[in-house]
């Protein structure tokens, strides 16, 4: 399965939670996600055979990782249905805090409302940074100017009030042809809008109003590739996916042009996009073993799952501390 197909995978999945909590009406009487819903065999121990299900919603950037660890795992678990939905970190993290899920996808940190979401429902959790990305900007493979962009030149694009002076790329730089600019980009539920608004506008939420906005990456895929002077941004695994109909920009945060991929985003010159990747597991779910099992494997082999996705992998500094979170998890959960 190729990651294209995980995320439609993935994109499907939310679907079917959504038409299923449709159904449901407003009714109260789903048992949180994290309190032993799911059946499993007793033992937890090597070969056991488990069953029951693992809810995961979040980052539309995530899922497609998430999405391979559950394919994996179901090749040693096949009886545990991992489900994966996309409703952006933000949306992940509502659905986290109510009890609805056992895991959440994040492509940025839980904000403090967020934590106090999960305080109020007595939610207890653990951040676990599970790979890097390197959020990409992209134009239209007409685009023959822009090839680099000063942090400034993409804040002068996307802050806020810019829709009213900044309507052609001649206004960005006078080099520039008076092409008018089309920008495209993830809704304000999306951990990569949270990230982008913030590092480039310098306010997480900040941003111009005539975007066309959408949780859906390849909205904003067709919307860049359909407009020669289109912009948009997104993770780095999407843009791959889509490097024949796009070109990915470099970005000049003072010291030169730097073009996102693993390398860069790994020793730290791509600034200041390259940006970490996360779950949150809850305290709760780690105590049924289907849950246990499945983020034991993700851990386990998050170099391999990592490596299939087209996700840049963590440094090993970094993954000695995903191991060392998650078993201080499982040792908190008792």
């Amino acid at each position: 399965m190729t990651r294209g197909q995980r995320r439609l995978s993935a994109v499907a999945t939310a679907a079917i939670v959504v038409g299923l909590s449709a159904a449901c009406g407003g009714t109260n009487t789903t048992t949180p996600a994290g309190e032993g819903t799911a059946s499993a065999s007793a033992g937890t121990g090597a070969g056991a055979e488990l069953a029951g299900q693992v809810k995961v919603d979040g980052s539309s950037t995530v899922a497609p990782l998430t999405s391979a660890a559950a394919e994996f795992f179901s090749e040693e678990q096949a009886k545990v249905n991992v489900t994966v939905g996309t409703s952006g970190t933000g949306g992940g993290f509502e659905k986290f805090c109510n009890g609805e899920t056992d895991i959440a996808d994040a492509s940025r940190p839980i904000k403090d409302e967020e934590k106090a979401a999960c305080d109020a429902k007595g939610i207890k959790y653990t951040e676990l940074t599970v790979a890097t990305d390197a959020l990409t900007v992209v134009v239209n493979k007409e685009n023959t100017w822009a090839t680099c962009l000063t942090v400034d030149q993409l804040k002068k694009m996307w802050e806020p009030g810019a829709e009213k002076k900044i309507t052609s790329w001649n206004q960005v730089d006078p080099k520039f042809p008076n092409e008018p600019l089309k920008l495209f980009g993830p809704g304000t539920d999306s951990g990569t809008f949270d990230y982008f608004t913030d590092e480039i506008n310098g306010e997480e939420g900040a941003s111009r109003k005539d975007y066309s906005p959408s949780e859906d990456d390849n909205v904003t895929v067709q919307g860049v590739e359909g407009t020669k002077g289109g912009l948009g941004y997104f993770g780095y695994t999407y843009f791959e996916e889509n490097a024949a109909k796009l070109k990915a920009v470099q970005i000049d945060s003072g010291n030169g042009c730097v073009a996102p991929s693993k390398e860069t985003a790994q020793d730290g010159t791509y600034t200041p996009l390259a940006r970490p990747l996360f779950i949150y597991p809850s305290s709760a779910a780690v105590k049924r073993p289907e849950v246990a099992a499945f983020l034991d494997y993700y851990v386990a082999n998050i170099e391999k799952i990592v490596t299939d996705a087209k996700y840049i992998p963590l440094n090993a500094e970094q993954e000695s501390k995903l191991k060392t979170d998650l078993a201080s998890l499982k040792t908190q959960a008792g």
